[in-house]
């Protein structure tokens, strides 16, 4: 399953905040290791990680290439967030009348 590739990669603290800089903005390499104390190599595995997971996608710029968040990726994730869309009202229609049991 897709989903369980996006949510591998996203497990890791590291691959969140390199996803969170390019969901600011496309980014080189070079820039996403600024800040972190990351070396090259780890960081090209990171990235690699987030495209086959369809989270990332890169465009080549001459002799360098540009990141990016791809939407399609996220897609996946909103898809798995909506089979359990219709758990959380009746969750919370439950907890509300047992709260007002508990005041009464």
């Amino acid at each position: 399953m897709m989903e369980n590739e996006v949510f591998k990669a996203l497990a890791d603290p590291t691959r969140r905040a390199i996803f969170e800089k390019l969901a600011e903005g496309g980014a080189h390499a070079s820039a996403l290791r600024e800040g972190m104390a990351i070396s090259q190599p780890a960081m090209s595995q990171h990235l690699a990680v987030l495209r086959a997971a369809r989270l990332v996608r890169e465009e080549r710029q001459g002799r360098f290439v540009l990141y990016e968040v791809d939407p399609e990726g996220l897609l996946l994730v909103l898809g798995w967030l909506r089979k359990y869309r219709a758990f959380w009202p009746a969750r919370i229609a439950a907890l509300q009348d047992v709260l007002k049991d508990m005041d009464q």
